[in-house]
């Protein structure tokens, strides 16, 4: 059973980590908050029978923290996204490692105990994060930087609501829900900032944006819960990492970025301080609480 969750953590991370290549290839025909819009569409529709089937889970739209948790779910993807506009694949994909510090951190804040060898991955993580933001490459800027910065905050503010979730009848329950609140929340703002999405869109962008709101929304979310649930948190947030990696390679392979030397060092300290994050939890002493990691989208 551990080699299937393993199967199905490993599936989340590299979809998430596609989420930015095609991310990037749908931002060539329209923009950031439409290209949003129609990913959520998507994954709503996909959503919507394991949200809808069942009075139970029906009653998870009455939730406020449901309802707050998908709302800033869709929003994050929205500064996500406009910080991919103005930066590469690789920094956007890279900036993503630095969630699990953040996460250490909020444990830290929130009165968690958190270790040592999270704290070091925590100045490791930093360290990369300030080596990506000073010295981008010559395809990103300040203001992508940061606003691709923001959107982790933004991830960490949904992880920090969802704790308060109720419980759910099923795993597929809440990320099903949170997606639809999450596509009514973006609507409005979208069509605020750039009136009805353009959908005389080319072929490969129609399935760069079905494979974003099948894959690396709905698909990832589910893979995640899925082998989250089954084995322990250090194993689990091992994998957040494959998410970068995939997003840098493509952005290197795929687009032409630059790997300048500035950003190999600070993506390889983000990533190794990722690791250490995680994998301080075996050494945590009983009731010192590790910080967990969580995907980001």
């Amino acid at each position: 059973m551990k080699s299937i969750a393993f199967l199905a953590l490993a599936v989340a991370g590299v979809c998430w980590g596609l989420g930015f290549p095609t991310g990037k290839l749908i931002l060539t025909e329209t923009d950031a908050a439409h290209m949003v819009l129609l990913r959520f569409i998507v994954a709503a529709l996909a959503a919507a029978p394991f949200a809808l089937r069942a009075p139970e889970v029906r009653a998870l739209f009455k939730s406020p923290v449901v309802l707050l948790s998908g709302g800033l779910y869709g929003v994050a993807f929205m500064v996500q996204f406009e910080g991919l506009a103005h930066v590469s694949v690789t920094v956007a994909a890279l900036l993503v490692g630095a969630m699990p510090a953040l996460i250490a951190v909020s444990a830290k804040v929130l009165g968690e105990k958190v270790t040592p060898a999270s704290w070091a991955g925590v100045a490791a993580a930093t360290l990369g994060a300030a080596l990506i933001a000073g010295k981008p490459d010559g395809a990103s800027s300040p203001l992508g930087v940061a606003l691709s910065i923001g959107a982790l905050f933004l991830f960490l503010a949904w992880l920090l609501v969802l704790r308060k979730a109720p419980k759910a009848p099923n795993a597929m329950a809440i990320p099903a829900v949170s997606i639809i609140v999450a596509a009514a929340a973006v609507l409005p703002i979208a069509f605020l900032m750039h009136g009805p999405p353009k959908l005389s869109l080319s072929a490969p962008v129609w399935a760069g944006i079905l494979a974003q709101g099948v894959l690396a929304t709905l698909l990832a979310t589910a893979a995640w819960q899925f082998g989250a649930a089954r084995v322990g948190a250090a194993s689990a947030g091992v994998f957040i990492n494959i998410e970068p990696l995939i997003g840098a390679a493509c952005g290197v392979l795929l687009f032409g970025d630059r790997l300048t030397p500035f950003l190999l060092a600070g993506g390889c300290l983000i990533i190794g301080g990722s690791l250490a994050v995680v994998l301080g939890e075996k050494h945590a002493a009983p009731g010192e609480l590790q910080a967990t990691v969580a995907p980001t989208p």
